[in-house]
């Protein structure tokens, strides 16, 4: 068991936010996780970044520890995740910071780096959701698959038969067997793992906040966002990913912001968890403080 990180509590537009900080030191770095994930994903990084710089792994709005309002109040897209990890760089951290993603939560970096670049001095993106079921993106599927996607996205709509549904998702072996799917390295996936996704979708808002998120097809996709990017960026890449594939991905690495492309060999979407002490290593190289070898 990976000793625990204390939760600290921010408030965001009267929302309880959770975080976790940890080093004192060098450049601020903020940690944002990916769908259905906590700051705890990040719990094999911080420690060993937090020994250079000053760590903040956050729970954003819908996710985690934080407060999961209703779609109705709160839209649950990138630019409202954005705003919240902007606000949060002003008023706890205090300064510029680099920001670290996976997942959707690249996209939350790359909008807030859009949004304010002189607050994001770096971005370094894990496994970028290429949002493959995006509006524009289903444009060029074959029509069976359009259809298919556009009915499930209706039905969840139902509020009865989509909470049914998240409940059916929301199960330990349901969870394994994901992750099993999403980790190349299996060995990674364990009891400590499912728990920390499986706690938070026992709260109440959880499921509609799921639901709001699987049938968002909008918003900004990763390509639309790096053309406005100025600051340097970096991409990891876990090559096994069953869900963003690497072919994809490395097409990300044409546009001028980005300094370096690395693809990590038998490594699937969640690098930071599977892959740890590679991450690790990359994420501080690439911050001046330690060489990689090979």
């Amino acid at each position: 068991m990976t000793p625990p990180l204390t939760p600290q509590t921010w408030h965001w537009q009267d929302y309880p936010i959770l975080y976790r900080h940890q080093g004192t030191q060098g450049i601020p770095l903020l940690l944002i996780h990916g769908f259905g994930a906590s700051s705890l994903h990040w719990r094999k990084n911080i420690p060993a970044l937090a020994a250079h710089h000053s760590v903040y792994a956050i729970d954003l709005l819908g996710f985690g520890g934080s407060a999961k309002p209703s779609p109705s109040v709160v839209p649950y897209t990138f630019e409202t995740w954005a705003t919240l990890v902007l606000d949060f760089c002003h008023e706890v951290i205090g300064q510029p910071a680099v920001l670290i993603g996976n997942s959707i939560g690249c996209v939350v970096a790359l909008q807030a780096a859009v949004f304010q670049p002189a607050w994001v001095s770096r971005l370094i993106l894990l496994n970028c959701s290429l949002r493959q079921l995006h509006d524009r993106k289903r444009q060029q599927l074959p029509w069976h698959r359009r259809w298919g996607t556009a009915l499930l996205q209706q039905l969840l709509g139902n509020r009865t038969l989509g909470t049914y549904f998240f409940r059916q998702i929301a199960q330990p072996s349901t969870v394994r067997r994901i992750l099993h799917q999403a980790y190349a390295k299996t060995s990674a996936v364990t009891d400590e793992l499912v728990e920390i996704l499986l706690t938070p979708a026992q709260d109440t808002g959880a499921a509609d906040v799921f639901l709001a998120f699987v049938r968002y097809s909008q918003g900004p996709l990763p390509e639309d966002l790096l053309p406005q990017i100025t600051c340097p960026t970096y991409f990891l890449w876990g090559a096994a990913d069953p869900w963003e594939p690497i072919d994809e991905g490395q097409k990300l690495a044409q546009f001028p912001c980005v300094q370096e492309f690395i693809a990590l060999p038998e490594v699937g979407h969640c690098p930071q968890d599977e892959a740890p002490e590679q991450v690790n290593t990359y994420i501080l190289k690439w911050l001046g403080k330690t060489p990689v070898t090979s």
